[in-house]
């Protein structure tokens, strides 16, 4: 994807993380641990947490209509306000969830309305390397529904979308595009603004998984051209259990998931949950503000990460390494070896990484996003993602490389000798 007009950069300032590194709390407080699974959840910025004390110290719903219920309405506005900024929204699009999974099943339902007006949606199309909330978390039948190839990187083939656009079209179905901004697996950026062309060319309606992208590049629905856009706090920085859809206009909307009260425009019932709410909002705005040179320290690290293994263990690979990618996901994987081992292997050598999606956990065989780019099996199956994120120093960097210069070759040494 193009980075020109749609994920732009802002010449602001970081906050200080001379000692992030070491005050980051991990597993076991005594023994210092890298940590490179932002991927999965990102540890919680001061500022979240400062927010979400502050949000509890203070009483009132924000439904009710005395000062302290105000009071909590102001403190959710303005996390509203914040979030909308980061992606380029009206805080009156917001719809605050409790997490990105219930975004994306909110926003994944053929009654769409645009404007307040209906525009029904007869199918959903996908990518192939979908989140499972998508892949699994809609709310249209099997047979509305369309996976569509990826190329060798990962990305969404253009031309398959163009094709199985037309011909929905020819038989008076209107599509739903669901496609993420970036891949929570490998990092490699869609191109999300070109497929939003296609798709508003046959006047359908576009849902983008915003949620790995936020925070690590600049997003502007607008100029992505997107109806609706996920967000989740705890990939920023914020607490766990909040999350955000995200729509283009104040009037655009899909079914409540949530019935009840009249909460979030009637959008999502339930009292909000005000002090995630505020962590969240106070993580958007240190994200927004951060963003140019985080992108950049990020992308050093990650870079240096994937020279030293390159360079230092011996059948090491970068997937997807000539697409575009986030500038802090790299997913590496080491002939003969199975990913899990791995996994164990790093964490025993005090070294949090991942094998993949952190809500696939536990699952046995390749990736479905590697296996949807043609990864052969047998490289699939040694794969694991190192995820950078705020609190993440060249010392972690360090400590991962050479703990993967002495468990790849011991555990490979194991497999001959058990063979």
């Amino acid at each position: 994807m193009s980075a020109g007009g749609i994920f732009r950069s802002h010449d602001l300032g970081s906050q200080d993380r001379s000692e992030a590194g070491a005050t980051v709390p991990t597993a076991d407080a005594a023994v210092r641990r890298a940590y490179l699974d932002h991927n999965a959840t990102s540890p919680l910025k001061r500022e979240a947490r400062d927010a979400i004390l502050a949000a509890l110290e203070c009483v009132g719903n924000a439904s009710s209509v005395h000062a302290d219920g105000r009071a909590a309405r102001a403190r959710m506005e303005a996390a509203r306000a914040q979030v909308a900024r980061l992606v380029g929204a009206s805080p009156r699009g917001v719809v605050f969830t409790s997490g990105a999974t219930e975004a994306a099943a909110l926003a994944l339902h053929p009654a769409v309305e645009i404007g307040g007006r209906p525009k029904p949606c007869h199918v959903l199309l996908m990518s192939a390397v979908e989140h499972p909330a998508v892949l699994r978390g809609h709310r249209f039948s099997t047979e509305a529904v369309e996976v569509l190839p990826v190329d060798g990187a990962g990305r969404l083939d253009l031309g398959a979308l163009d094709e199985a656009l037309a011909r929905h079209a020819a038989a008076g179905r209107r599509a739903l595009l669901a496609l993420m901004a970036a891949n929570n697996e490998t990092g490699v950026i869609q191109p999300v603004a070109e497929a939003a062309r296609l798709v508003k060319a046959r006047d359908g309606v576009v849902f983008c998984d915003g949620v790995q992208a936020a925070g690590r590049l600049p997003l502007d629905m607008a100029a992505l051209g997107v109806d609706f856009l996920s967000l989740s706090a705890h990939k920023m920085g914020g607490p766990q259990g909040a999350g955000a859809l995200v729509a283009a206009g104040p009037d655009d909307r899909t079914p409540a998931l949530i019935a009840g009260g009249g909460q979030e425009r009637s959008r999502r019932a339930g009292t909000e949950n005000g002090p995630a709410i505020a962590g969240f909002g106070a993580v958007a705005g240190v994200a927004r503000a951060d963003l140019a040179t985080e992108a950049a320290r990020l992308a050093s690290l990650r870079d240096a990460l994937e020279r030293a293994v390159l360079a230092g263990v011996p059948d090491a690979e970068v997937i997807a390494s000539g697409a575009e990618r986030l500038p802090n996901t790299s997913m590496l994987t080491f002939a003969g070896l199975r990913a899990e081992t791995l996994v164990i292997a790093l964490d025993l050598a005090h070294v949090s990484v991942s094998a993949g999606s952190a809500c696939s956990s536990g699952k046995v065989g390749a990736s479905h996003v590697l296996s949807a780019m043609g990864v052969p099996e047998a490289r699939a199956a040694g794969a694991i993602r190192l995820s950078l994120g705020w609190s993440s120093t060249r010392q972690d960097v360090d400590e991962a490389v050479a703990a993967l210069q002495k468990v790849v070759p011991h555990l490979r040494s194991r497999a001959v000798r058990a063979a």
